[in-house]
């Protein structure tokens, strides 16, 4: 089968990452036909906007992305092109595996399980504004529409990935109304799902227990903010952004990226870890439903980081972006 897939290289190491994911997703023998565009930075500088139509239009027609770091200007300039293409498409649910790999050091071992994450509401909504000159105003917006859509999600997903518990975030003793719908909908909708077991936890304790025990978790479920947040403390905890993986799924298109930052630092330097590109991709392959190839590359990467002389210098090892792709295609089998 062929597919057609859009690319989006991203901005800073985007480009290299991506390709390094383009080049093992090709080695796998996935017949991919890839239409690549341009967003972020890159794209508000050669054609004045930076999410222009053409690449809305491509992820449209194709379905099925994946796509590098794009930069956000702080403080100011166009808003997050990631935030933007989320609520464009009704991407409503952001998922990022989090598992711990022999050869790469880390806080903890034996640690394994998925953030999933409501991606078009609450404080990320974007609406804010200023009380006289002395205030700002965010609103955080929590629908009963999207809170059962997110739980319901992450259940079907427990399931479908045999995990036996849901871990719904929230800070409900607070925030009573907005985290305390989001909770009554995550309760609500565990009842349907009686095969696996439920529980919720506060945000702060949540975020020590996760530092304590992560082995303690299977599957997590929180509104956006909590789940982004979380998200980064849990890469922390095996090794790093450069390790985690990620996905923005809506009812019939998917971005797959790589969570971390353009670093356009050391861009072009030809020093990026590209393992999270390439677990994205590994990603996409299960979603269009080449799992065998997806396995193929989880493999190549396993059995490539065991040795730490082959990692890149962020890791603690000496091989380059491009030396350690290499070594990942050739370990395909």
């Amino acid at each position: 089968m062929a597919y057609n897939i859009t690319l989006i290289p991203g901005d800073g190491i985007g480009p290299e990452v991506i390709e390094s994911a383009r080049k093992v997703i090709d080695a796998t023998g996935v017949n991919i036909s890839w239409e690549s565009v341009e967003a972020g930075a890159i794209a508000k500088k050669n054609l004045g906007t930076p999410l222009p139509n053409y690449a809305i239009n491509s992820i449209k027609k194709n379905k099925i992305v994946l796509k590098g770091p794009i930069t956000t200007p702080i403080g100011e300039g166009f808003r997050s092109v990631n935030v933007t293409l989320r609520q464009k498409l009704d991407l409503f649910a952001n998922i990022r595996p989090i598992k711990s790999y022999e050869g790469i050091k880390s806080l903890h071992d034996d640690v394994d399980f998925i953030i999933v994450r409501e991606n078009t509401e609450d404080l990320y909504s974007g609406i804010e504004h200023m009380v006289g000159e002395d205030a700002a105003e965010s609103i955080k917006i929590i629908t009963r529409k999207a809170s059962e859509r997110i739980c319901r999600f992450a259940f079907e997903l427990a399931r479908k990935e045999g995990r036996k518990k849901v871990t719904l975030v929230h800070k409900a003793n607070i925030m009573k109304l907005s985290d305390g719908l989001f909770l009554k909908c995550g309760k609500k909708i565990a009842e349907e799902y009686t095969d696996i077991e439920f529980e919720d936890i506060i945000v702060d304790a949540m975020s020590m227990k996760l530092v304590q025990n992560p082995q303690d978790y299977d599957l997590i479920v929180a509104p956006n903010l909590y789940g982004d947040i979380l998200s980064d403390l849990s890469a922390g905890l095996v090794g790093g952004l450069g390790l985690a993986p990620g996905a923005n799924i809506g009812e019939d298109i998917a971005i797959f990226e790589s969570v971390h930052g353009s670093a356009p630092d050391i861009a072009g330097k030809n020093i990026a870890n590209p393992i999270s590109a390439i677990l994205s991709g590994a990603m996409m392959l299960k979603y269009i439903g080449e799992l065998e190839a997806a396995s193929k590359v989880e493999r190549a990467l396993a059995n490539t980081i065991k040795d730490e002389r082959k990692l890149t210098a962020d890791l603690g090892g000496t091989f380059g972006t491009e030396q350690f792709t290499e070594e990942i295609i050739s370990n395909i089998i």
